[in-house]
């Protein structure tokens, strides 16, 4: 017999069998950890996923297919109460769908939860049920597919190059999107819109040996389409190409020739044209000939030429470029001093790290483009009069190797934790003034604000980081230096790491709401700058392929722009704010993120959490 002693203060009490798989867990008699813990694990036996607890959803991800999104499901749950039917998102979206219409108001859904945990799957079915549930909205031409079509087509397309797999996760989504699905007066489908933040744009050129790159690298080389093997100048073969193989090239849980079908048809369907969609496969498999390009070093000199021309010239003529030109702007770009211009000779570290940071604008200003021209396909012009807001951002990390992608990241899950705290636990302390209980108000979104002060305020991380990044003598080690002087010992959530034996080396820890999380700060200073080459972006604006020409628009000094180009300018704000930095930008968005749940009088909420045996 084994007997195992549990401190007192450990056991919690336990429901009554009654309680068993309950729907609701805010009903239970003792609500605790444990007893949410067991309930959960009893419905998700039953392959009951869905479990509510008080205001919100709680999801368990199954890792696998079940049948509770057909039609028949979307139908059981349209104009039916919270109450009326199992726990669903089907049922959450309906009541979001419901408040719109009886109070005049909008409505946003929030869905969070760990990197894997299903979010950008759940996402889709919320769009889903929007989209087929107020049908009769305007009618569009026939051969890009209907409004509904459209909006449920967009997310194919924007996976494709915005999804890769990462450590814990097949199909996890490397930026953010606000989805705003807008009703006229009678509740009926008029357009969409799709805001996006920032993508994580070094994992074109850069991934970990357990990842991989963006889907469409790998959707394009499965040969199951030649002609875009032909039309990009590709093969079939990923280890041809050094900028995406540097992990993973498949996926168990992927067919790539599958999504690469889905891929294509939604660009049909979406209605781009046919000039539009060679550029878009051209300019992908340029970013990809970018890796391969070689330089050497001149004899005697510091200089760098180009190492053959094979690559560079593959590059070129995707671009719609001079070869001799270009690689003369990477080896030789002309710079302003003062009123004048002059010639600066570049290092092989140099052109190479021009040539990345190129790469990862086109693909990252395409990314823009591409959700720019897909609002301008969902905006029908028809009255708009609410809209209901769905929320999918990257979850929060904790890996191995942690960087300043995943500071961001989880910067911004911080921010919505807070807001889901205030959010939840004033709209209770509020009923219990209402009723009459004596109550000290609580702000539970205070208990967060130690790790996002540390990370948002003056002389907070990304503060000092823009700091270090206008001294040209900085260095990782001044950086970690100015950390670790302004905030060791001084805020309890800054601390020394300790990596256990055999893991990878980090420079500070944060404790977040979700764990402590260690991170090395290896090239920091550079992603937060990455320069672009100014004499290789003048002959982007002479291409001939008039997409690359749109996406670097020059800047006109005193002058109008054309009206198509003034547009697609403030659609790209973010990629052309050349002046703005890289975590700048991203600390902007997560405040906006917030910004923008706060303006919909309700929020609805979805919690997604693993289960322990999984991989998404």
């Amino acid at each position: 017999t084994y007997l195992k002693y549990i401190k007192e203060d450990d056991v919690t009490p336990m429901n009554p069998p009654k309680y068993d798989k309950i729907e609701d867990m805010a009903m239970m008699t003792h609500l605790n950890e444990a007893s949410v813990l067991y309930n959960l694990k009893e419905r998700y036996a039953a392959w009951m996923i869905y479990t509510y607890s008080g205001l919100f959803c709680a999801t368990v991800n199954p890792y696998k297919w079940l049948p509770v999104y057909d039609q028949e499901v979307v139908n059981a749950y349209r104009g039916k109460k919270r109450m009326e039917a199992p726990p669903h998102i089907f049922s959450v979206s309906d009541n979001a769908f419901q408040f719109m219409a009886t109070d005049r108001e909008n409505q946003s859904v929030l869905i969070t939860g760990e990197s894997g945990a299903g979010k950008t799957v759940n996402t889709k079915r919320v769009i889903q049920y929007f989209a087929t549930i107020s049908v009769g909205g305007p009618k569009r031409d026939a051969s890009k597919g209907s409004l509904e079509d459209q909006i449920i087509a967009a997310n194919p397309l924007l996976e494709a190059y915005g999804n890769a797999k990462t450590v814990r996760n097949d199909n996890s989504s490397r930026f953010g999107k606000f989805i705003r699905i807008h009703f006229g007066t009678t509740g009926k489908l008029s357009s969409a819109d799709i805001e996006t933040y920032l993508l994580e744009k070094s994992r074109v050129t850069f991934q970990l040996p357990d990842e991989r790159g963006y889907h469409i690298f790998y959707q394009m080389m499965t040969n199951h389409k030649p002609e875009i093997i032909d039309l990009a100048l590709i093969t079939t073969n990923p280890y041809d190409f050094p900028m995406c193989s540097m992990g993973q090239i498949t996926v168990a849980s992927i067919d790539d020739k599958v999504e690469l079908e889905a891929t294509d048809n939604a660009i049909d369907i979406l209605g781009f044209n046919n000039e539009e969609k060679m550029s878009i496969y051209k300019m992908t498999g340029a970013v990809l000939h970018h890796g391969s390009m070689k330089f050497k070093q001149k004899q005697r000199e510091e200089q760098a030429e180009p190492d053959g021309t094979e690559d560079a010239d593959k590059v070129a003529y995707l671009l719609g470029l001079n070869s001799a030109d270009m690689l003369k702007a990477l080896c030789y770009p002309r710079v302003k001093v003062g009123n004048e211009y002059v010639t600066k000779g570049q290092t092989v570290p140099q052109v190479l790290n021009s040539v990345t940071a190129l790469a990862k604008s086109i693909y990252e200003r395409m990314f823009l483009w591409m959700v720019v021209r897909i609002n301008q396909m969902l905006d029908t012009k028809q009255p708009r009069q609410f809209y209901i807001g769905v929320l999918d951002i990257a979850g929060f990390e904790i890996f191995d190797f942690n960087t300043l992608e995943q500071l961001c990241i989880n910067f911004t899950n911080e921010k919505l934790q807070q807001f889901f705290n205030h959010h939840m636990f004033v709209l209770e302390q509020e009923e219990y003034k209402k009723e009459g209980i004596i109550w000290e108000f609580i702000d539970f979104g205070m208990d967060l604000a130690a790790c996002i002060e540390l990370i948002e305020k003056p002389m907070g991380i990304f503060s000092i980081l823009e700091e270090e990044c206008m001294f040209p003598k900085a260095t990782d080690t001044s950086f970690k230096n100015k950390l670790y002087d302004q905030h060791l010992g001084k805020n309890k959530a800054f601390e020394k790491p300790k990596p256990a034996k055999g893991k990878a080396e980090a420079h500070f820890s944060l404790v977040h709401y979700a764990g402590t999380v260690d991170y090395n700060i290896a090239g920091w200073l550079d992603k937060n700058k990455d320069p672009l080459n100014d004499s290789v972006i003048q002959l982007y604006q002479k291409s001939s392929v008039k997409l690359l020409a749109a996406l670097y628009p020059p800047v006109v000094e005193g002058e109008k722009e054309q009206e198509a180009k003034a547009e697609l300018q403030r659609g790209m704000s973010k990629a052309n704010s050349e002046v703005a930095q890289w975590r700048t930008k991203y600390e902007t968005d997560a405040i906006q993120r917030t910004e923008e749940l706060e303006e919909s009088k309700y929020v609805h909420f979805i919690r997604l959490s693993l289960n322990n045996n999984g991989t998404a």
